[in-house]
């Protein structure tokens, strides 16, 4: 039988060292190029081709590969406080099985049932693609909202200046009742200034007459 997947491909993985002997055990240690919009987009990720470390536990049993492992990856992102980029470590735990796909002899169905299968991942000619799984645990393992502190103060809603750089900046306070009638206010003083031109000059044209 052909396989669909690329034993070159830095993801898949050849168990076949194994041999389907329960209890068998294989440890694997590799670092990949990260795959393309690895992590939460728009927010954090592990940028392509940046280098992801996988230390994996590889275990064989009755219906197929029990695989544990852990990704470990520097992710990078924006503050969603102040705004500025930031780079995190990220250590993602991951645990799963990948099943024979001729596993009826060992007590499972040979072919997927609807509705109850649809989440089994099977091994293609001994191989599994670690891709998918990678990426729901680097999902999980990420934050939806990242911060580059935790004490970030963030940006001044009134003039977006990043308060870190500025611990004591503010600005006055202005009470939004006494707003209207400080604008009112002004008007009025400045049609007063008006008139008293007005009247300083026609007084001034007596004194010449």
């Amino acid at each position: 039988m052909s396989t669909r997947l690329d034993h070159r491909n830095p993801l898949v993985f050849d168990t076949h060292e194994l041999g389907r002997r329960p209890g068998a055990l294989q440890r694997l240690s590799r670092t990949v190029d990260a795959p393309k919009d690895l992590g939460i987009e728009g927010v954090i990720g592990v940028p392509e081709g940046k280098p992801v470390e996988l230390d994996l536990r590889l275990e064989s049993v009755m219906e197929g590969v029990l695989v544990t492992g852990t990704a470990r990856a520097s992710a990078e992102g924006e503050c969603v406080r102040c705004l500025e980029p930031l780079r995190q470590e990220v250590a993602a735990d991951f645990q799963e099985m990948f099943t024979y796909p001729d596993a009826d002899d060992r007590g499972r169905p040979a072919e997927p049932v609807e509705d109850e299968d649809e989440d089994i991942l099977y091994l293609e000619d001994g191989m599994f693609d670690l891709e998918p799984v990678l990426r729901d645990a680097v999902v999980l393992a990420l934050p939806m909202q990242p911060v580059c502190r935790e004490d970030c103060a963030g940006l001044c809603p009134e003039c977006g200046i990043r308060l870190d750089d500025d611990p004591d900046h503010h600005h006055d306070a202005v009470d939004i009742r006494w707003a209207a009638l400080q604008g009112l206010a002004d008007s009025l003083g400045t049609g007063e200034k008006d008139n008293m031109g007005g009247a300083d000059a026609g007084v001034d044209e007596k004194q010449e007459k």
